[in-house]
């Protein structure tokens, strides 16, 4: 992440607080900050070293078997001794670990500098890839490769779940011309696995059987789970936070805001976090004056001021801006008689931005539509 000239340092600190606030150990004390030689590391030391720096780097390490770790720190520790080895030099980190979902993971930051002093720079593949390889490496060294229980454990939880899975990528390499996949297998392991699997989307009604042992997979079948997945994950965290606070809500009371709806929201915040870890995302959860619980994507932390728990807020759609790229494509267009040949020029236009919520905060000025 670059920090902003003025709000970089915000946006850290904001980052590292909210890590920490939703950190949450196995025993369920609040989430404690450590780092390569300490169980109790001064987040406000760190960020002052960081200061003057141009950048930090974030990363979110999931083991796939971290329900089986007691612990995470000592796995952490090793990977960042890996991780230095392969950049050749010492790094400035510290890391909160996070048991509170069902896939036990650890929020590293690091210092973008060297151990002498310049700018730390760390290539695109490597993150992507060489990080998650070497945690990898590390997870089958201290568990082992998973026996075929274990493996086919994990795959019969997935015949039922409303999200994209591991069968649903099996699925989409097999389909046809037609989308259509065969429930037969010459493993009858498999076999049950894909009837079951597709059963489910077809109770779903993202795929139809079109005669018996062959489906039809709906259009958009992936981006479909992958959101009905997202959703379900933020009606957890509805659920958690109203739970919290003692305040009780019936499933129908749980709200996602859409600004495309053009509806405006009155509540008050129950409290924020992050959507997006790694993209420094934000949302907020609000208890409606109309008696529903809301979840309402703000964006980066950097764009939004900060707003406490217990204010006031009123949420209503912002408008439509148009960006460079659009008054670039409408210039040439503009030029061509309104006509973008592909022949002259190469150009991609994509779909108009989604508009984002507008905040109001009694905390810091009068609630008042506009």
């Amino acid at each position: 992440m670059r920090f902003d000239r003025t709000k970089g340092m915000d946006a850290a600190r904001a980052h590292l607080r909210y890590i920490q606030r939703d950190g949450v150990p196995r025993e369920g004390a609040p989430g404690a900050l450590y780092s390569a030689d300490s169980d109790r590391a001064d987040g406000k030391a760190f960020l002052e070293r960081q200061d003057g720096d141009r950048h930090q780097f974030r990363f979110i390490v999931s083991p796939e078997d971290g329900e089986h770790y007691d612990d995470l720190k000592s796995l952490t520790r090793r990977l960042m001794i890996e991780v230095e080895k392969d950049l050749g030099t010492k790094l400035d980190w510290v890391a909160v670990d996070h048991f509170n979902t069902g896939h036990p993971h650890t929020h590293i930051i690091v210092r973008g500098k060297t151990d002498d002093g310049r700018d730390l720079l760390i290539a695109r593949d490597y993150i992507s890839h060489g990080l998650r390889e070497r945690a990898a490496e590390l997870v089958s060294l201290d568990l082992s490769p998973r026996t075929d229980i274990e493996i086919k454990s994990r795959l019969r939880r997935e015949v039922e779940q409303e999200r994209l899975t591991a069968l649903d990528h099996r699925f989409m390499k097999k389909i046809d011309a037609g989308r259509v996949v065969a429930v037969a297998s010459h493993d009858p392991f498999w076999q049950t696995l894909r009837a079951g699997r597709l059963q489910t989307l077809g109770r779903l009604g993202l795929a139809e059987e079109i005669q018996p042992g062959q489906w039809r997979l709906a259009d958009g079948l992936d981006d479909t789970l992958r959101r009905m997945g997202g959703r379900g994950d933020i009606i957890r965290t509805l659920q958690r936070a109203m739970t919290e606070r003692g305040v009780a809500r019936t499933h129908s009371d749980y709200a996602i805001f859409d600004p495309a709806q053009g509806r405006a929201v009155t509540g008050r915040v129950i409290e924020r976090g992050l959507s997006d870890e790694l993209n420094d995302r934000h949302y907020l959860v609000v208890d409606g004056t109309d008696g529903r619980s809301y979840y309402v994507e703000i964006g980066q932390g950097e764009a939004t001021d900060l707003i406490p728990t217990g204010a006031v807020v009123w949420i209503a759609p912002g408008p439509i801006e148009a960006r460079d790229v659009d008054r670039t494509v409408a210039d040439i267009a503009a030029a061509h008689g309104g006509a973008i040949r592909s022949t002259s020029i190469c150009a991609t236009i994509r779909a108009p931005p989604k508009p984002s919520p507008r905040l109001t905060s009694a905390a810091s000025k009068p609630c008042v539509a506009s």
